[in-house]
């Protein structure tokens, strides 16, 4: 299964890296294949393991035992800078011909918003109840990213062609252990939850000159920084009718911090996100969820407000569950709507799950998956 920390390698690999800047706080990261496939919306879902990351409520809301292991991983590759890269380590710069195309690479690159972002997330789950009460644990790390450019890519022409420039690179991984309880009163018309979290975080940066050469990311990354402090998150859900439920989850409110290697820190300011989900009748799910507050991220200028809705159809009992959704941060108008789709299978108590996105404009890409056990 997967382990909960994600090493420093694996965060590289996913997506080039991360960048440098004071950062106040980072994304809501999308975890577990069902909320994938959703378009990113689980708050007023999410009734197994995994609601100790969504809203603690939601363990409550169903007398469960779940075992689960997952991981989920998101990238947005903002005016195609990981091609630009690309195309500026292959132009031959010994042709002073090629001065042009190497202004038209910089041009590219340095335009405003040009960045990458990645979120990581992987851990294990566990739910369990007594009566009206119901508590859930989990060993999980969801890690933060940002790339950008700090020193613009200038061209110089030659023989040879000179090309200069920088990235910085910048990163969170939230390492934690959490506890989660929750209880239902009215039968189950009302649930309130409670998660507080130990959190180890290990923040890195690091910059990269542009040159024409290869950037090899894992040779600029940095040593991270570690410290600890711990998080509370509180969350809510009612449920008038057997076919309607609301949910809200406010992460953070304590607002941890962490510190950074250049001596900055990493504040996580809290995030508020509301959830609404709809059962026309019981084999069709109809959710959303929408950020109340304006996230920062890792990247200068960039924020996070995301809006997603989705469905879910389940047939034979659950042994086949399919998904289809869509998201979009409201607070980036170049954005579209990411669309997702997803399926899980049920065989008595084991179930797999996976879920997947892609932004055809930005090349954001967002994917997971999932195995658990279920009684």
């Amino acid at each position: 299964m997967m382990p909960a920390r994600l090493s420093n390698r694996l965060l590289i690999c996913f997506l080039l890296s991360l960048p440098a800047m004071t950062a106040e706080a980072v994304e809501f990261a999308v975890v577990g294949p069902r909320a994938v496939g959703m378009g990113g919306a689980g708050v007023a879902v999410t009734t197994d393991s995994l609601a100790t990351y969504w809203n603690p409520a939601g363990l409550a809301m169903t007398q469960t035992v779940d075992i689960r292991a997952q991981a989920s991983a998101q990238g947005i590759d903002r005016r195609d800078v990981r091609k630009t890269l690309n195309d500026i380590e292959d132009l031959d710069k010994t042709n002073p011909a090629n001065i042009g195309r190497g202004q038209e690479l910089a041009n590219r690159i340095n335009q405003p918003g040009a960045s990458l972002s990645a979120i990581g997330s992987a851990g294990l789950y566990f739910k369990g109840h007594l009566g009206e009460h119901a508590f859930g644990f989990n060993v999980s790390d969801v890690a933060t990213s940002g790339a950008f450019v700090t020193r613009q890519v200038t061209v110089v022409g030659g023989p040879p062609v000179t090309i200069d420039g920088q990235m910085t690179f910048r990163g969170l991984e939230a390492r934690q252990a959490a506890f989660s309880y929750a209880y239902a009163f009215a039968d189950k018309t009302f649930a309130v939850g409670i998660t507080g979290k130990v959190i180890q975080g290990a923040a890195y940066s690091g910059t990269a000159t542009i040159n024409g050469n290869e950037i090899k990311l894992s040779d600029n990354f940095g040593k991270s920084k570690q410290s600890t402090d711990f998080g509370i998150d509180v969350g809510a859900i009612y449920r008038p009718s057997s076919w309607l439920r609301f949910g809200v989850i406010a992460k953070d409110i304590n607002q941890p911090e962490f510190d950074a290697p250049d001596g900055t820190k990493f504040k996580l300011n809290p995030q508020i996100r509301g959830g609404i989900a709809i059962n026309p009748y019981s084999s069709l799910t109809l959710t959303g969820d929408v950020d109340a507050t304006s996230n920062k991220t890792l990247v200068p200028g960039q924020k996070s407000q995301v809006l997603s809705l989705g469905a879910e159809q389940t047939i034979l009992s659950e042994f086949l569950s399919l998904r289809i959704g869509a998201l979009k941060n409201m607070q980036d108008a170049a954005s579209p709507f990411t669309p997702t789709a997803g399926f899980g299978l049920r065989i008595f108590a084991f179930r797999m799950d996976f879920g997947g996105g892609y932004d055809f404009r930005e090349r954001g890409v967002l994917a997971s998956g999932s195995v658990s056990l279920t009684f």
